[in-house]
């Protein structure tokens, strides 16, 4: 006969079982594939040629580890304000709030707790970077509420919030030689990220797509195309206006030999959106495609090269 203490410790099982499958729904909620694109916060460590400073090192990656957390929030309560949106679409109706398998009390609980704890943070660590944070968490929640239902509007805030993260970055490691160019780089790659997400929904969604999102009615395949060229175009002679123009690269133009690389990830991910359908989660396509990733370390290393050897 099963005794009082057994019964206690079946108890504990169980109930440590059900308190790590809320755990692991919250973290995949929470999304970490995402994380990636925080890298962004980095951009001004690396660019302003503080790598090599071990304080700045160490509050740029406080920094995205911060930012982080602020995506997870921001992501907890855009799935919460999607739940029912969420269980039309083909893959988000697994997740986990969709699903069922996250009560809403625990991710609303979770995303006040994160939200507290970062801006906190963010503030102990730099003053203007709680302020780039805080600018960045606040459009978000407008973006999760109002604004993604806004034709064009949607993908700006995307691509601005990418811009926040740079500006956060810039901040925090007190960039003297930013170059502007960059920003304006990192406008128009997000805003060619975005909308190719924004192509990629619309055509896995084809007739339901409006049952999901009703900003879908806006907008159409062919619309989307010209815009993607358009920012494609524009993010070429961006960088390629950086390489030859910004006061902190090297005298011999050197960084001029990084643009090939910046081509070939953009028509590589052309490719992936209009050849294989891809596009929809680009953060995993990056890590993915092997022919992508490695145009991405290729620049990356000489990018880096160019810069600190030069």
């Amino acid at each position: 006969m099963t005794s009082a203490w057994e019964w206690v410790i079946i108890a504990g099982i169980l109930y440590r079982g059900d308190t790590f499958d809320m755990l692991a729904q919250l973290l995949k909620t929470m999304r970490p594939k995402q994380w990636t694109k925080n890298v962004f916060v980095l951009a001004a460590l690396v660019f302003d040629t503080k790598l090599v400073a071990p304080l700045f090192l160490l509050k740029a990656f406080s920094a995205f580890v911060l930012f982080c957390a602020i995506s997870s929030a921001v992501y907890l309560i855009n799935d919460l304000a999607d739940m029912e949106k969420d269980r039309q679409h083909p893959a988000k109706r697994n997740r986990p709030l969709a699903s069922g398998q996250l009560a809403p009390r625990v991710a609303v609980v979770a995303a006040v707790v994160l939200i507290i704890a970062s801006m906190l943070l963010s503030y102990l660590l730099d003053t203007s970077f709680a302020a780039f944070a805080a600018a960045y968490l606040i459009l978000m929640v407008f973006y999760s509420f109002w604004l993604k239902n806004i034709v064009l509007v949607d993908v700006f805030v995307v691509a601005a919030g990418f811009v926040l993260r740079v500006a956060a970055g810039a901040a925090v490691v007190q960039a003297e030689r930013f170059s502007p160019w960059l920003y304006l780089c990192t406008l128009f790659l997000a805003l060619f990220i975005a909308i190719s997400k924004r192509r990629h929904e619309l055509v896995l969604l084809n007739e339901n797509a409006n049952a999901h999102r009703s900003i879908f009615d806006e907008y159409s395949v062919p619309l989307l195309d010209d815009m993607i060229r358009l920012v494609t175009t524009a993010t070429a002679m961006a960088y390629s206006l950086y390489t030859f123009s910004a006061s902190n690269l090297p005298k011999n133009r050197a960084m001029m030999l990084t643009i090939p690389f910046v081509l070939y990830g953009l028509f590589r991910y052309m490719y992936l959106i209009h050849i294989k359908g891809e596009g929809g989660a680009p953060e995993e396509l990056i890590l993915e495609d092997k022919p992508l990733l490695l145009a991405v370390v290729l620049w990356a290393v000489s990018a880096v090269a160019i810069l600190y050897l030069f």
